[in-house]
């Protein structure tokens, strides 16, 4: 009874071992008397007992492999670090389990090597600025190596590129210098530009004075002009008036009858407001001199 237990717990074991369960994204390379079945999927399989076994296990997803950094030297002679980042995916696993021995290993000492072609080909200075360029020949030629192996890279990064203490130190001075002299440049356009916008700020100040001298001056000229032609109208006004206030009187003289004595006195009175302290000498007629005379003496006579 007990060895009929025993042999149906056997039995269960055995079947259990026999059960398999593929998970996502894996895949089981099974062998069956030490040469290659087929390749299990996701999912549920059965093994035969004591033919069949599980070569190997293999994961499906894209997977990261990175390498510590290698010695490369430019064309340029120029030693440099540069470590490199490989993202790959098994695509076959049955080559992925019988292409290569240790996979991993493989594609490190390939990606080494065409590092070192790829790199020794250009100078520093070329290194340093054509990372894209590097990266995709290295994917293009790592990925035909490594399709035989079953794996396909999908993309290959450069980490890190140090270069020597000596040329790190003399890219930095030359940093330095080349920001100096772009500062430099700035400055001197900047000292230029606010050198220009002086001058023509003091150009248009200078036209906008101009202009307001001259429209003063202009506005000064028209009020002369005005008060000139005001001052000789009212003198000709003035003149108008008089000449009229003259005339007015000479008709009321006569029409009163006045005889040449008195006309000769109106005479003399239209002199005397002719000279009226603006000259220092009048010429009067003799005609009128002696008239002037015997009215003098008329004068003294009425008066004694």
């Amino acid at each position: 009874m007990i060895f009929f237990i025993i042999l149906i717990v056997l039995a269960i074991l055995l079947v259990s071992t026999c059960v398999k369960i593929v998970p996502q994204a894996h895949s089981f390379v099974i062998e069956r008397l030490g040469v290659y079945k087929e390749t299990w999927s996701v999912g549920l399989h059965f093994k035969i007992p004591f033919l069949d076994r599980v070569s190997r296990k293999v994961n499906l997803k894209e997977q990261v492999a990175d390498f510590e950094p290698q010695p490369v030297i430019t064309r340029d002679n120029v030693t440099m670090q540069i470590d490199t980042i490989i993202f790959y995916q098994i695509t076959d696993p049955k080559l992925y389990a019988y292409g290569v021995e240790n996979p991993i290993v493989a594609i490190k000492s390939l990606t080494a090597t065409t590092l070192r072609n790829i790199v020794g080909d250009l100078e520093l200075d070329e290194t340093l600025t054509s990372r894209e360029t590097i990266n995709a020949k290295m994917r293009t030629e790592l990925d035909v190596a490594t399709d035989p192996w079953g794996i396909k890279v999908n993309r290959v990064e450069l980490k890190n590129i140090i270069p020597p203490r000596d040329i790190q130190e003399a890219m930095e001075k030359q940093m330095r210098a080349e920001r100096e002299k772009r500062e430099q440049i700035l400055r001197a356009e900047g000292e230029k530009k606010s050198a220009v916008l002086i001058a023509e700020g003091k150009k248009e100040a200078a036209i906008l004075n101009a202009e307001a001298d001259n429209q003063a001056a202009v506005l000064k000229a028209d009020a002369e002009k005005k008060k000139r032609i005001l001052e000789a109208e009212g003198e000709a006004q003035a003149i108008l008036s008089v000449q009229k206030a003259t005339a007015d009187g000479i008709k009321a003289i006569k029409e009163a009858g006045a005889d040449e004595a008195v006309l000769t006195l109106k005479s003399l009175e239209a002199f005397a407001a002719a000279a009226d302290g603006q000259a220092t000498k009048i010429i009067i007629p003799s005609e009128i001199q002696g008239i002037a005379g015997s009215v003098k003496a008329l004068a003294e006579v009425i008066k004694d």
